[in-house]
């Protein structure tokens, strides 16, 4: 088999470490499919596994996330075939020019989506569906804090939360990352670079009124979190943008009888069925002009360094992906 060019790191570090390389290409065996990449997704896991937050085993090829075409399947393979449009999250490898893919884990991209588009809903679009249809099922009158709300995840949990019928406060960098969360149906922007986080939250909507908040940034807006909850309210930090959260002790919920979640995906979509569920009502929604899913950065696949760099120094909206 030919080889294919996929982004490698052998040690952690910065966004330095990234490392374009050329692996061999596998027959795909039993249930598996070998695509061709159309975009890889970009997300903060994948800089957590570069930096070493999260563990894995070097030499690691980054990325979970894409969609592309289908290029060859194994003998067995019923499900899928060769020249279907296909996206994925959770297959390791993700930053490459292919990926052999369990084909369990491929989900079938409807008429009308882009693959671009494609590749940019599976991991940002599950986690904000699984924040507001499990985490806390968002009810009409509920009242949510998004922090980051200009970004991939954060954009769409607004929008998400707004078909739940949830009033939502959403914080942002700067104006401009403000009207983006506007214009996803934010009710309330705090820009958090000019006001105070807690001050502006409590002038838009008064003292412990949260009832969630959905926290993709970490140790840097934990605290301001907790304190604006309302009694009994739910913290759900699920990302560490600005760093992990500090270990907490349980007397510090006590005083509101607070919850307290670091949910992740992979138990949400534990299933296929569990899945398809998630990826067809995210469809429905796409198709009925309910949810805008919106690509905000291109950067091609040997320039990932790049990438991770501005995802990072938060100077990005909307999804990143790369393109090989």
């Amino acid at each position: 088999m030919p080889n294919t060019p996929a982004i490698r790191f052998a040690e952690t570090g910065g966004p330095e470490v990234l490392q374009i390389t050329e692996v061999e290409l596998a027959e795909p065996g039993p249930g598996q499919a070998l695509i061709a990449v159309h975009a890889s997704g970009v997300n903060f896991i994948d800089t957590y596994h570069r930096s070493g937050l999260y563990s894995v085993d070097l030499p690691f090829i980054p990325g979970s996330e894409g969609a592309g075409i289908v290029e060859a399947v194994g003998a067995d393979v019923t499900d899928v075939a060769v020249g279907d449009h296909v996206a994925w999250v959770g297959v390791p490898g993700s930053y490459a020019g292919h990926v052999l893919a369990p084909t369990d884990a491929l989900l079938s991209v409807p008429d009308g989506v882009s693959l671009d588009i494609a590749a940019a809903v599976p991991l940002q679009g599950m986690t904000a569906h699984y924040l507001v249809s499990d985490t806390k099922p968002l009810q009409p009158g509920d009242r949510c804090l998004i922090h980051a709300a200009a970004g991939g995840t954060g954009r769409l949990l607004v929008q998400m939360a707004k078909i739940r019928g949830a009033e939502v406060v959403a914080t942002a960098g700067s104006p401009e990352k403000g009207e983006l969360a506007r214009s996803a149906g934010a009710d309330h922007v705090v820009l958090y670079n000019e006001v105070d986080l807690v001050e502006g939250v409590e002038a838009a909507v008064g003292t412990n009124a949260i009832d969630v908040v959905f926290d993709g940034v970490g140790a840097a807006t934990f605290d301001a979190g907790l304190h604006l909850l309302t009694p009994r309210g739910t913290m759900a930090t699920f990302g560490n943008a600005s760093g992990a959260v500090p270990p907490i002790s349980p007397l510090a919920l006590m005083a509101k009888s607070l919850f307290l979640t670091r949910p992740t995906l992979i138990t949400h979509i534990a299933t296929p069925e569990a899945r398809l569920a998630r990826w067809n009502e995210l469809n429905r929604w796409i198709a009925d002009g309910d949810l805008e899913v919106r690509v905000g950065h291109t950067f091609p696949l040997t320039n990932a360094a790049a990438a991770h760099t501005a995802l990072e120094g938060r100077s990005t909206t909307g999804k990143i992906l790369l393109l090989p």
